[in-house]
């Protein structure tokens, strides 16, 4: 749970606001569903809701969104994209002379992506969580 939510009993608030819209934005984090209503984005689990305030609301900003709420998410793809990049294009450099030397890249390259965009977005994740 980040440090800026605030959990709210569902026995307190067993119904959702009016005018709070179901969304798919966002990370679930094991909830059931998710709400938005202007910048506050709330988590509904079986017992509880989970609620938090955006400094930008993904419907209308998605890019300010990443950049001020979910960074980690941008430096999880730019850790796959620059990576895979240049794996793929090593790995092209090594075997250009054999067959299928542009799938064996392309593969190398998704895999590399695979990996460092997750460690990308998991470091990122802690540090923004400190």
């Amino acid at each position: 749970m980040a440090s800026d939510e605030i959990e709210v009993p569902k026995e307190i608030r067993p119904f959702m606001m009016e005018g709070a819209e179901e969304t798919n934005l966002g990370q679930k984090n094991g909830a059931i569903r998710q709400f938005r209503y202007g910048n506050l984005h709330i988590r509904e689990y079986d017992d509880k809701y989970l609620v938090h305030m955006d400094k930008v609301d993904p419907r209308n900003d998605p890019l300010g969104h990443l950049i001020h709420d979910a960074p980690e998410f941008l430096v999880g793809m730019a850790s796959a994209y620059f990576c895979g990049k240049r794996i793929a294009s090593e790995v092209y450099k090594l075997q250009k002379n054999r067959p299928f030397a542009a799938v064996g890249a392309g593969v190398a390259g998704l895999l590399a992506s695979a990996v460092t965009g997750y460690l990308g977005y998991s470091l990122a994740k802690k540090l923004k969580d400190l």
